[in-house]
């Protein structure tokens, strides 16, 4: 059983619902979300759209979250509107990864430290990481390193340590393709088995689902499938068995029908994950509103559609989720 300080098991209870899962929203999406509203949009988008969409978001539906994972270049005005019952992580590394060599290296945002992202108020710092457990061993140590480096800030600065994984192949480039899909399983449960060892520091772990769910039997978009709903299930279980850590999913963009029908599959599996941290599943289609009809016409579908998304996954974490408890302990307990 992991055992937390006092200060990092009231700040997971500060980031919980009343059932001790983990129900977030994110939005610390920096230069994809530009992307997404230039999109969307008539005309240039500047950094402050990207801050007052974040606002937006953050004010109509932290209402229905227990906590709201948010960035420190655009997000920190949005913090400060949240849901006063809704806890904050905040992002510690620089968006996407270094594309000028091989591996997926990451990096901190240079002017943040962790003492800093907690003076701002975080309940929790989240790092993301992209790994390969089939990459280079010199690539893979020194991210090994690098994630220590994060750890034992955030253990300094006595404050819960979220690291987000996020999988890829160095030879296969469509992650979401049917190669990928093949070993994907693989790569996600022998990532987590990494990346729980103790000299880590993790005390939560956001990861991907183990299967593409659009591979899967009975939910393949076009008919192909690459695994059976057996396996499917299989792999949630042994996902779920190769951490005593708490962790909780990531939606990676997908529907939110879609995101809810994967949390059932993973409970069939009587996988324990401990809650999510949801993104675009939530409001992206609140991105259209918000290029073509600006503010009100946003606030309009976060307050029907976007908050029935969230009604709706809330009720599907109910059933779904276990409490984190069963895997935490205070330190003076």
């Amino acid at each position: 059983m992991l055992k937390l300080s006092v200060n990092k098991y009231e700040a997971l209870e500060r980031l919980s619902n009343e059932d001790h899962q983990i129900a977030a929203l994110a939005i610390d999406q920096r230069g994809s979300l530009k992307k997404m509203i230039s999109a969307a949009s008539s005309k240039p988008v500047n950094d402050e759209d990207i801050i007052y969409f974040k606002k937006l978001i953050s004010k109509d539906l932290t209402h229905f979250s227990s906590s709201i994972l948010l960035d420190p270049e655009y997000g920190l005005p949005a913090s400060k509107v949240r849901d006063e019952n809704s806890g904050l992580l905040i992002a510690y590394e620089k968006t996407g990864y270094d594309t000028t060599q091989p591996g997926h290296l990451p990096d901190l945002l240079p002017d943040w430290s962790v003492r800093r992202l907690k003076n701002e108020g975080a309940d929790a710092i989240k790092f993301m990481l992209y790994y390969d457990v089939d990459e280079d061993m010199k690539i893979n140590n020194w991210k090994h390193a690098f994630v220590e480096r994060v750890g034992s800030e955030c253990k300094s600065e006595d404050i819960p340590f979220f690291l987000e994984l996020v999988t890829y192949d160095k030879n296969i480039e469509d992650v979401k393709g049917k190669a990928f899909a093949k070993v994907k399983p693989h790569k996600v449960i022998n990532m987590i088995k990494e990346f729980s060892k103790p000299q880590y520091l993790v005390d939560v772990l956001k990861v991907e689902v183990p299967v593409n769910m659009d591979y899967v039997e009975g939910f393949a978009a076009k008919g192909e499938e690459v695994y059976s709903r057996k396996e499917a299930v299989d792999y949630f279980k042994s996902q779920s068995d190769a951490t005593d850590l708490p962790f909780i999913f990531l939606s990676a963009g997908v529907t939110a029908k879609l995101f809810q029908t994967t949390l059932q599959l993973a409970s069939e599996a009587k996988s324990e994950f401990n809650g999510v941290l949801c993104g675009r599943a939530t409001w992206r289609n609140s991105i259209e509103c918000y290029g073509t009809g600006g503010e009100k016409a946003t606030v309009t579908w976060l307050q029907s559609q976007g908050k029935k998304n969230m009604d709706d996954l809330n009720a599907v974490l109910k059933i779904t989720a276990k409490p984190w408890t069963r895997k935490v302990s205070k330190l003076n307990s």
